[in-house]
């Protein structure tokens, strides 16, 4: 037997003489590491070239880990279907075997569901006109739908073989064996050998991105083009096929990929910064980057045409087990009309239909500048007008596509753009650059593929390096400035303008990637509001670490206490930050008599800061409200606490707390920093067990509907919730809304 380390998270076991082959664990780009690691390699037999890798995936026993999605199979199930071969009538790896998926039923049968929404996307006519899609388009639609099938919606057991690994041994092709013998851990077994898996991520770990995107200081404009992938799900050296646009100062997504979290991170963008997302369709390479969305302290706008927005709920509520109502609990959800131009804040969207074997639209984006427009179009996932063509037919009972649809397609594609980025991946379901060679528009971004660009190909399109900016309206440095006195304005309210320009009037810092701001044991000097980019917070004694972004004022806590730093503040990216002598802030907030709200404030938002639950993405707005809405309780050692029925979610601030089981069993324990109670804020139930305070211990209490406004807490107590019913199953229906 053979294990491999791959990545923490992902492990790979082989059995040659069992011919086995398992991934065992599939988050995000997990087919891109194994190529990196050399497990997936091209060959070649019988003339045909093909690439080798797994056979079978083992999925995580829990669908979320530190916030990201553990169990996404499609690429890999791809990979094995089409790249391997095994569903390829007459190709030499075809040989009656199908990929193998293994793992708790739960698990196993969310992927099942998942699968069929990333195969498909809605099922029916019924879906779609349940999604707003008029009665005769979604008929037409239908029909192109099947041709893409190949004539029928299949269930994935038609493509996929599933073993259940419950609570004893579980016999895998060749005779291999797999136990569970923990929460994530897994035994494999083949005549008297045996290797051991481990799922879990430690705390405060991620999954790994298998490229390196570097830091990159971005100039904002007030229409800019940042271009943040050009790869797709295949290309192991680059991001897949995305863009980030910044119009007046506010940052959009076009599309949430794999690892979206570490693209802004090496942009220097910090998640709360995204105003919206703009949603072309629910293939993994376009979606599974929607977790990190998530990870903000407000809902962020969530922009597409509702048939796309309807088959990303569905296949989003399979993955995470949660009603696909829910979806508007973390989004704030803003659907767009398919074919018109829909007015945003300061530009306006075009969405056009796009035809692929799920619902898909590409977008036209443009802002007023100079007597016109400045434009940029994006078309991921177009298909060729080659493979087009042959699926024209006028016969409404045959699987196809019309010609007036063909026809409409074609104009849309040649749309002019001042920038227009396109998919040139070919095959079946992606497009070609030839269809491109008379395009108008000033200039085309080629995309979306793995391959080196051919002479043809350059002759048409350029490409776009990760980081690269294209500027379309240029703005002023002011902007930043502006930032700041918002959120000065906020944080001190009542304090007259003119107080709030002089904290203003001090210079406005870029700090390189890595540098320290505030060393711990260090007085702190200056305040610095933090306007753009990340800061890590790091402490000697704690082996996880804070993030801060927009709005945080590093070092506030120290500066009015006076004591020395008890962590130090790194910059993750480049940061952009206003520095505020310490001195001069004290003096401000004494004068305005403010010193005993904001030494509260300082000392709360310090303790959330250091949190697992708030340690993140929230900005200093957000920390306030939940400081300003939080009341203790203390505790006696050995005290019960009853929160049946108590819409509050509670943290440990001092002490801890145990919960028994009826028969007086340990079950777990929460200490400083722990919540619990997330079953009754999020789902009205009650957790299982009693709880007991071991020692004097203090709690804080936050009300359930302030934590549930928070998509980034929600999320987190979700993760908790999972992992807290395996010990104590609840019937839970749904999220609270």
């Amino acid at each position: 037997m053979r294990l491999v380390a791959v990545s923490p998270g992902i492990s790979w076991v082989e059995v040659p003489e069992a011919d086995l082959r398992v991934l065992c664990g599939c988050p995000a780009d997990s087919v891109k590491h194994l190529i990196k690691r050399g497990l997936i390699v091209e060959t070649e037999q019988n003339g045909v070239s093909f690439e080798t890798g797994p056979n079978a995936i083992l999925l995580s026993d829990v669908s979320l880990q530190n916030g990201a999605f553990c169990n996404l199979s499609e690429f890999p199930i791809l990979q094995m279907l089409y790249r391997q071969g095994m569903i390829i009538p007459g190709h030499p790896n075809c040989r009656g075997r199908k990929p193998l998926i293994l793992g708790s039923a739960q698990q196993v049968d969310a992927q099942l569901e998942y699968v069929m929404r990333g195969n498909y996307g809605l099922l029916s006519v019924e879906e779609m006109v349940e999604a707003g899609v008029p009665p005769e388009i979604a008929q037409e639609w239908m029909r192109m739908k099947l041709r893409f099938a190949f004539g029928a919606i299949r269930p994935p057991r038609d493509l996929l073989d599933t073993c259940i690994v419950g609570d004893g041994l579980s016999l895998l092709p060749g005779g291999v064996t797999v136990r569970r013998t923990a929460l994530n851990v897994f035994e494999f077994a083949y005549q008297g050998e045996t290797v051991t898996v481990d799922l879990n991520l430690g705390c405060g770990r991620t999954y790994q991105t298998p490229y390196h995107l570097g830091y990159h200081d971005l100039e904002r404009g007030y229409f800019t083009i940042v271009h943040s992938g050009e790869g797709d799900g295949w290309d192991a050296e680059r991001a897949a096929i995305s863009t980030i646009m910044m119009v007046q100062g506010k940052v959009y997504l076009i599309d949430a990929g794999p690892n979206i979290h570490a693209s802004l991170r090496a942009l220097g963008i910090g998640v709360q910064e995204v105003a919206g997302i703009f949603h072309t369709h629910c293939h993994d390479d376009h979606f599974c980057g929607l977790t990190t969305l998530f990870r903000a302290d407000h809902r962020i706008k969530y922009f597409a045409v509702p048939p796309v927005r309807a088959s990303v709920a569905k296949k989003l509520a399979a993955l995470t087990g949660v009603d696909e109502d829910s979806f508007g609990a973390y989004f704030d959800v803003c659907d767009l009309t398919l074919g018109a131009w829909n007015e945003i804040e300061g530009f306006e969207v075009l969405p056009l239909f796009s035809p692929h074997p799920v619902e898909n639209s590409v977008f036209h984006f443009r802002t007023p500048w100079e007597g016109g427009y400045r434009t940029y179009a994006h078309l991921a996932d177009i298909v060729s007008l080659d493979v087009l063509g042959q699926m024209v037919d006028d016969d409404e009972s045959h699987h196809g596509i019309s010609s007036a649809l063909f026809e409409q397609v074609r104009a849309d594609y040649l749309i002019p753009a001042d920038i227009k980025k396109l998919d040139i991946g070919g095959g079946l379901i992606h497009g070609s650059a030839e269809d491109f060679s008379e395009d108008r528009s000033g200039k085309i971004v080629l995309a979306h593929t793995a391959l080196p660009l051919t002479r043809a190909q350059k002759r048409i399109g350029s490409g776009a390096p990760f980081g690269t900016v294209d500027v379309l309206i240029p703005s002023h440095p002011e902007s930043r400035l502006s930032t700041a006195r918002d959120t000065l304005r906020a944080y001190f309210p009542g304090v007259p303008g003119h107080q709030i320009l002089s904290l203003l009037n001090h210079p406005v810092v870029t700090i390189n990637p890595e540098t320290i701001l505030l060393r711990e044991g260090a007085h702190c000097e200056a305040i610095h509001l933090v306007l753009t980019g990340l800061v890590e917070v790091i402490e000697s004694e704690n082996d996880g670490s804070a993030i801060l972004s927009a709005g945080a004022l590093v070092g506030e806590s120290y500066a009015l206490s006076g004591e020395p730093s008890r962590e130090t503040f790194r910059a993750l990216s480049f940061v952009r930050a206003l520095r505020i002598p310490a001195a001069l802030y004290c003096t401000f907030v004494e004068r305005n008599q403010m010193t005993r709200r904001i030494t509260r404030l300082a000392e709360l938002r310090d303790f959330f800061t250091h949190t697992w639950l708030f340690g993140e993405s929230l900005s200093n707005l957000t920390q306030v409200r939940l400081a300003e809405a939080s009341t203790f309780t203390s505790l006696d050692d050995g005290q019960p606490l009853d929160p049946r029925h108590r819409d509050e979610l509670f943290l440990v601030r001092a002490g801890s707390l145990a919960r028994y089981s009826d028969d007086g069993n340990l079950i777990d324990r929460a200490g400083p920093g722990d919540p619990f109670n997330e079953s009754e804020v999020l789902f009205g139930c009650t957790s299982a067990g009693h709880l007991r305070a071991e020692g004097t211990t203090e709690l804080l209490s936050v009300p359930g509907a302030l934590v549930r406004e928070i998509p980034v807490a929600r999320w987190k107590l979700l993760e908790l919730h999972q992992r807290r019913m395996r010990l104590f199953p609840l019937s839970v229906e749904g999220e609270r809304s």
